[in-house]
């Protein structure tokens, strides 16, 4: 009983962690902070869930398989989601997308000889 509340803290945790992002990308005012909204706020989202639904397969389910299957697919979003945000952000830099501020440092200048 008290893991089973436990699982469902994690996956609530996730889901609350999801909406925020969900609203962060709304609210943003830019492409750049509506990618910080999306892509940390979502990961730590996921990792609730993984978190949640790993102590499940584990525990309750009795499937390792199924078990292992949920964190190796956690650990790929954890891993492949900053890094896709990071390929996005340079190509909006690269075709002209900036911020609504101007930026104190710009090491994409220095990537792209601008």
């Amino acid at each position: 009983m008290i893991l089973r509340i436990i699982i469902d803290v994690f996956i609530a945790a996730g889901f609350i962690f999801a909406l925020a992002g969900t609203k962060g990308v709304i609210q943003m005012p830019d492409t750049y902070c509506r990618m910080q909204a999306s892509t940390c706020i979502t990961t730590l989202g996921v990792l609730g869930v993984v978190i949640g639904a790993a102590l499940y397969a584990f525990c309750i389910m009795g499937s390792p398989a199924t078990g292992i299957k949920v964190v190796v697919i956690g650990l790929l979003v954890i891993t492949i989601n900053p890094v896709g945000a990071h390929a996005i952000a340079k190509g909006a830099y690269r075709h002209g997308i900036r911020p609504e501020k101007e930026m104190e440092i710009d090491d994409f200048r220095r990537d792209f000889d601008e």
